[in-house]
């Protein structure tokens, strides 16, 4: 190998391979030009030839390979994540477009309105939609498209109470926007979160204005739902609102919990067996939410992940409305 004169750059390129004069001088000008950001001006005069042989030079390395020009679209992003959530997952995605650099809260606002538009399309007269409360549903009660039905019902999915407070005017402006926006009957579950003992649980559900609800659950036409995590950088209503006290915390810790469903906790492999709290929960099981046809379910932020993860894993969600950062790397946490 020739060595080089001192001070003075090797030729990698020209040394490399024995590429002709034109091939060489195309690949000098595209370095120049696409990597180092030199003005065709400035190469013509490194080169020695004129501007217009140089933008024929650039031309060149682009016929042959050279160089590679792609326009990644910000539209085209979400469209490409939802295909393959479908294939991964056989699951409707709406991929919301949010900027990596946008905080949780503003985050949360942005697919709620998203998702609020999208959830008016799926209801209609005739038609029973059953609404967890949480930081996500009062996110999208707060941007519902109103939408006039006939015959229409919102059921809440489970109750609010707690040792500290009713529950009842935070669910019930929830349910309430929901209502009002869609010209429907509210049905509200009074009740609490979590029972201290199953067996009032059970009893309780024998009571006729409670087993009226529990059945109403049991028949809709449509479930909304948020994802409670208690990684989540919006914190999830049931994890700091006084529902869980060191205890639960504890038995949740050891049963490797990563979310809830309307207050029913399950793991990422989307499993729920062995869990106690579930059974003094207020919210309806996997298998009935299962039951149900559309079950929409609107997740904001990555730190949602494991619990959205699990949910897939126990087969509640048909349609999923989220962002574009949770949505790519969900795709990117599937092993190949």
């Amino acid at each position: 190998m020739p060595a080089s004169s001192p001070g003075r750059p090797v030729d990698l390129a020209a040394e490399a391979a024995p590429l002709d004069r034109k091939t060489r001088d195309a690949l000098t000008a595209a370095q120049l030009y696409y990597l180092q950001d030199i003005g065709m001006s400035e190469i013509a005069d490194e080169l020695g030839t004129s501007r217009s042989s140089v933008s024929r030079l650039l031309s060149h390395a682009r016929e042959i390979g050279l160089v590679e020009i792609a326009v990644r679209s910000p539209l085209a992003l979400p469209r490409q994540l939802e295909g393959e959530i479908h294939r991964l997952f056989g699951i409707v995605a709406h991929v919301v477009p949010v900027p990596d650099d946008v905080n949780d809260v503003d985050r949360l606002e942005r697919v709620a309105v998203s998702a609020a538009r999208i959830l008016g399309t799926f209801f209609d007269s005739n038609m029973s939609m059953g609404v967890a409360w949480g930081s996500t549903m009062s996110a999208v009660s707060r941007h519902l498209v109103p939408r006039g039905t006939q015959n229409s019902r919102i059921v809440q999915l489970n109750g609010a109470a707690n040792p500290r407070t009713s529950g009842i005017l935070y669910s019930s402006e929830i349910l309430e926007r929901y209502g009002s926006a869609y010209g429907a009957q509210v049905h509200q579950f009074a009740v609490p979160a979590f029972f201290d003992d199953p067996a009032t649980k059970a009893a309780l559900w024998r009571e006729r204005s409670v087993a009226r609800v529990v059945d109403m659950q049991s028949s809709l036409d449509i479930a909304v739902f948020g994802l409670g995590s208690p990684f989540s950088g919006v914190p999830s209503h049931v994890y700091i609102g006084g529902y869980l006290d060191r205890d639960d915390f504890r038995a949740l810790s050891e049963s490797h919990v990563v979310g809830d469903v309307a207050t029913v906790f399950y793991r990422e492999d989307g499993s729920d067996d062995g869990i106690a709290l579930n059974a003094r929960s207020s919210g309806p099981d996997l298998d009935t939410l299962r039951r149900i046809t559309r079950r929409v379910t609107v997740v904001a932020g990555a730190t949602k992940l494991a619990s959205l993860r699990g949910a897939l894993a126990a087969g509640i969600i048909t349609d999923l409305v989220l962002d574009s950062g949770t949505a790519r790397r969900l795709v990117d946490s599937v092993p190949a």
